[in-house]
């Protein structure tokens, strides 16, 4: 099916508002018109059984129509918590109303006392356009206003509590002027798409019995046109014109973005975000975002979005004190203030903020058929002490920790998208011993279908710093996680939070001299993709980064002009192909059936052999880590089963910067006990270097 989309680089009138047009706070700022045409971006109109102007009569002698979008069942719903689909009904929506196009303007603000659209088009008059409020006490205001179009800048100027007065942005608005201006644009998403193959084949892409190999990437900083510059960006065409070939050609499975959604302080990385509604206008529209996923889809790869429903910012312009009153925020600090980022925290007992929340996750689903979502700083969320001392947080009503509000938001909403879209997979950003995060909620899980471990990845970092010679005394620092690993649905992750603030770059993590430390990385990424679980690696470690992330400057790219940093690629890239190829290393990789350890015996040496099982025997693999720089030569393995054997993995093969000195041509395989099918085998060990064989 083609593709019928309006790039927004293309639209002279929005190109200029997004790219830094003056943007008011106060009346009469600018006369300029801002105005675009309509066509291939139009909102789809909610379906309703009969128009709002066939039941009612609308005073079309007024600046602003009385008009509706909403039933009362839809009010409800949404004041009980449970209506999950408000971006079709709030914002802004290009309609035509008795013949006149125009458009339809709705925002929840309960505490306020007037509303009215300031934009351009009234020359930021905040008396012209008053929106009329409902009467059955909901606090959504709404209205039509004819002739303003698709393109145009606007905000909503509130007279709230205690009258105060605010100029705020459109929490469910799809486009935002870019940064640092802060009005909303009147946009729709939509999009014809063309990824009906992958979307057919996902529930297969996306189990949790398949592949999963991510890349997470920041896209400001993956490549720039400058370097130097950090005003600059790629746009979303251009960001995918090289980045969906390159994971692609690195065998990654899903990419992972940090947060798009429109924010707008670039140093929060995405993370303290305004627009729940909106793909971030540095890159373009939400068609331009819409075309790269359609272009991941197309090559393949699924997309997770990294969301934030834990805070927000507190922005004169975004979600804080919304109406002059804790509309979206928890009105006790003590559960409202978030003290390790000097934000905000969500009312998750509210109704109307669960129904926004839960809508967001579900828009990004829906309208651009995203097929993840790695929800942030969950921690935060279940526990009331969180970062919080003694006497700074209330304990519940049953004398617990646990946020019971935020409890039954999650559940609430790992349901609703597992429900409505069986083919995503909802990941947790949760470090602590919180139990059952991944489990059913039937079973008394929330329902995640995955958790980041983070106690893999701070035993493994801890273990692979410690100097070759000294491992031998902490071997349980790199097998302790399969004491815990089925407890919970597992992805292990070296991500961005390991790579800024001082942490070192992945390389400079590493041990001993160049060589050392480029053979002890592929060592630990070979030990990554062949233990249980699905694998996250940020963007850079795969070619060893050797500076700390910066989200001003792009990657090294230069780097890998260096064989050494090609060769640690190209590891990279063989281990996602061997990761994909071998069933045993994902078929049971959530299963007790999955894994056994063969051999840790041999501590002193620094040696550990642990078999991966798939659901056939013939296909198992039999991996081999060895931790020191000693050579071993002819060196015994006990194995029972299969006697035949192959090397199909070596991190120390030449092409990969290593030796390529050590290396078994042929297993040895000796029948011990034909009875219980024992076999001896005989195998050579490169120095700092992990093998697989099959």
């Amino acid at each position: 099916m083609k593709k019928n989309n309006t790039p927004l680089k293309d639209v002279q009138g929005v190109k200029s508002i997004i790219s830094g047009s003056k943007t008011a706070t106060s009346t009469k700022e600018s006369t300029q018109k801002k105005v675009v045409s309509t066509k291939g971006i139009n909102q789809v109109q909610p379906t309703v059984l009969q128009k709002y102007e066939e039941q009612f009569f609308i005073d079309t002698a007024l600046p602003v129509w009385n008009y509706s979008l909403f039933s009362d069942e839809d009010v409800t719903n949404f004041q009980q918590g449970t209506h999950y689909r408000l971006y079709e009904f709030f914002g802004n929506k290009q309609i035509t109303v008795l013949g006149e196009s125009g458009t339809y303007f709705a925002v929840w603000a309960p505490n306020a006392t007037y509303v009215s659209v300031i934009g351009y088009f009234n020359e930021w008059d905040t008396t012209t356009n008053a929106l009329f409020v409902r009467k059955e006490g909901s606090g959504i205001w709404e209205g039509f206003i004819p002739n303003v179009l698709a393109g145009e800048a606007y905000k909503y100027h509130i007279i709230g509590f205690n009258g105060l007065k605010l100029d705020k942005g459109d929490p469910f608005a799809h486009l935002w002027e870019k940064r640092p201006f802060t009005a909303s644009i009147a946009w729709g998403t939509f999009y014809e798409w063309n990824d009906e193959v992958w979307m057919k084949k996902r529930i297969q892409k996306n189990s949790l019995n398949a592949p999963w190999s991510v890349y997470e990437v920041h896209l400001a900083s993956w490549k720039r046109p400058d370097k130097n510059d950090e005003e600059t960006y790629y746009s979303y065409a251009e960001i995918a014109a090289s980045l969906v070939p390159y994971v692609k050609e690195m065998g990654f499975t899903h990419v992972e973005l940090m947060p798009v959604m429109e924010h707008p302080f670039d140093g929060s990385w995405g993370y303290q975000g305004t627009g729940f509604f909106a793909p971030t206008s540095r890159f373009g529209s939400p068609q331009d975002f819409a075309t790269m996923v359609n272009d991941f889809h197309n090559a393949g790869v699924g997309v997770i979005l990294d969301w934030v429903p834990s805070h927000f910012p507190y922005d004169a312009h975004g979600l804080f004190m919304f109406d002059g009153a804790h509309t979206y925020e928890y009105a006790d600090m003590r559960k409202g203030y978030h003290p390790d980022w000097n934000s905000y925290i969500f009312n998750y007992s509210r109704g109307e903020v669960k129904s926004f929340l839960i809508s967001s996750a579900r828009f990004w689903c829906d309208r651009f058929h995203i097929d993840g979502i790695r929800v942030d700083a969950v921690s935060s969320m279940l526990r009331l002490d969180y970062s919080r001392n003694e006497g700074q947080w209330e304990p519940n009503e049953f004398g617990g920790n646990g946020n019971l509000e935020a409890i039954a938001f999650i559940k609430d909403l790992n349901a609703t998208l597992y429900r409505d879209f069986p083919a995503i997979q909802t990941i947790a950003e949760e470090a602590t011993d919180w139990p059952k995060i991944s489990k059913p909620i039937f079973d008394g899980g929330l329902g995640f279908g995955m958790k980041w471990m983070m106690g893999w990845m701070h035993d493994t970092l801890r273990y692979f710093k410690r100097d070759a010679i000294f491992r031998q005394f902490h071997q349980d620092e790199i097998t302790f996680s399969m004491m815990y690993f089925y407890d919970e649905n597992f992805m292990k992750p070296l991500s961005h939070d390991e790579v800024v603030h001082g942490k070192s770059p992945m390389i400079y993590k590493m041990p001993g001299d160049t060589w050392q430390k480029f053979a002890n990385l592929r060592l630990l990424y070979t030990y990554m993709f062949t233990h249980p679980g699905a694998k996250l690696l940020f963007m850079g470690n795969e070619f060893a980064q050797t500076s700390e992330w910066n989200y001003k400057s792009e990657l090294q790219w230069e780097l890998l002009d260096f064989v050494s940093h090609g060769g640690m690629k190209y590891c990279v890239q063989k281990l996602n192909e061997l990761y994909r190829n071998t069933p045993a290393l994902y078929e049971n990789q959530f299963s007790s059936d999955g894994f056994e350890w063969i051999d840790l015996n041999h501590r002193t040496e620094s040696v550990l052999v642990f078999k991966r099982k798939g659901k056939k025997a013939a296909n198992d693999v039999l991996v081999i880590l060895n931790m020191t720089a000693q050579v071993h030569l002819n060196w015994t393995v006990e194995v029972f089963g299969k006697g035949k054997w192959k090397e199909i993995f070596n991190s120390d093969a030449k092409e990969f910067w290593g030796t390529g000195d050590v290396f078994n041509p042929s297993i040895r395989a000796k029948l011990v006990d034909k009875e219980t099918k024992k076999y001896q085998l005989e195998i050579n060990l490169p120095p700092l270097a992990g093998i697989v064989l099959q």
